[in-house]
């Protein structure tokens, strides 16, 4: 394995870095105070636009899509210390235009859509015109198995007809989203993994109702999460994404790159906790010494070091992976670190919190924000429990020969 970085990526390393110094971080504050004085969580404020125009003149843009017609061409192994970087900021992926929904949304409409829905909805997600949102998860199933889900999508001539109740359709409570990825059943007969398609639902079409959004631990900004009741919505039969009873498969296309890139920014999120928890204990003295002094904190630090390193390299090696031998052949890696990283993230996070006191669960840092951001990456994209239950599985099936150990007595 070979993780050194290619003179391209260092050259846009150079930028970024500039970039969130000089841009990014002294609009977040700007930004929060523009969403709440404009009394819509979900509209993009001004700084927002100002940034993404930035972003576009340094050739800092779609650098997650690694399709030359469309994106940078960076391979997943090249973005990764791209996608850290704007980790550190919950406002650099969208400036970049790299924010999810959109992002995964874009990767399949470039490998699975026609000619004719990348030019409709592609186009323009690409140059940051409009945003997306993807509907999958259902609020009556145990959405953590895919093959559960019960919305229905039936052929009626040259026309699908939706039925169905989704929630956390992220992107969708977005003024600007203007089309839905919608995830449900044409063939409930056939193989449990064919009978699932994905279908484009542009958000103006009767029968869809956008119900509520869903906070994150009371947070409820950025572009929302809703719940969306799809009722006998008719939409054109070309708007099918890929094959009839491809959509399972579309989704893992999907949520792989998906997976990596949220892990990525997630330790990006561990490193600004741990260099704002160093700052805060070498700055602030308590029982006559600087906290920095003390053996716990050292313990702290030296256990979130430990933490970081070892999840980057991991993270690294899953993306190595999924360039050199796809993801069927990186599955384990990219169940490992979807595990690890959201888990080390939390960790370094909580101890910045306990070292920063009060200020750490206020909104003076970013650090409440950051840990509730983490927390829900353990359900995002499948949750623990499933990526350690794949893992256990592939282990159980390997054959170990250990000399002088028996199977049994």
């Amino acid at each position: 394995m070979e993780f050194e970085e290619s003179a391209k990526v260092r050259e846009l390393k150079s930028k970024l870095l500039d970039f969130m110094d000089s841009h990014v971080y002294p609009a977040e504050r700007v930004y929060v105070e523009q969403v709440h004085a404009g009394g819509d969580a979900h509209t993009s404020p001004p700084v927002m636009e100002d940034l993404k125009r930035e972003a576009r003149r340094r050739g800092l843009w779609n650098l997650f899509l690694p399709d030359e017609r469309w994106g940078a061409g960076l391979s997943n192994l090249e973005y990764a210390p791209l996608a850290e970087i704007t980790g550190r900021s919950f406002i650099a992926p969208e400036a970049l235009n790299c924010a999810a929904p959109d992002t995964g949304n874009m990767e399949i409409l470039a490998q699975f859509g026609t000619p004719e829905q990348q030019e409709k909805w592609l186009v323009p997600l690409l140059d940051g015109e409009i945003r997306s949102a993807f509907s999958m998860t259902e609020p009556d199933v145990a959405s953590s198995d895919a093959t559960n889900i019960r919305c229905s999508i039936t052929r009626d001539g040259d026309s699908y007809v939706v039925n169905g109740r989704k929630w956390w359709t992220s992107g969708a409570a977005d003024p600007r989203c203007r089309i839905l990825i919608v995830m449900g059943k044409t063939n409930p007969d056939a193989h449990r993994y064919m009978q699932q398609s994905m279908i484009l639902v542009p958000v103006d079409t009767p029968g869809v109702t956008r119900v509520r959004t869903l906070s994150v631990f009371g947070y409820d900004e950025g572009h929302g999460h809703m719940e969306v009741v799809y009722d006998n919505v008719r939409v054109p039969a070309s708007n099918l994404l890929g094959e009839e009873g491809s959509g399972f498969l579309i989704a893992q296309a999907r949520l792989g790159p998906g997976r990596i890139h949220h892990c990525m920014r997630a330790i990006g999120m561990a490193e600004r906790a741990y260099e704002s928890m160093v700052q805060r204990v070498k700055s602030r003295v308590a029982f006559g010494r600087p906290l920095a002094e003390q053996g716990v904190i050292q313990d702290w630090i030296a256990e979130s070091r430990l933490e970081i390193e070892q999840a980057r390299l991991l993270t690294l090696k899953a993306a190595w992976l999924m360039d050199t031998v796809g993801k069927d052949g990186a599955r384990f890696e990219i169940s490992a670190i979807k595990v690890v990283a959201p888990r080390v993230a939390l960790a370094v996070i909580d101890r910045a919190i306990q070292a920063h006191g009060a200020a750490g669960v206020s909104q003076d840092t970013p650090l409440a924000a950051m840990y509730a951001g983490a927390r829900t990456l353990r359900l995002a994209d499948g949750p623990d429990e499933v990526h350690k239950m794949s893992i256990a599985r592939n282990e159980l099936k390997r054959e170990f020969n250990v000399p002088g150990v028996t199977a049994s007595l």
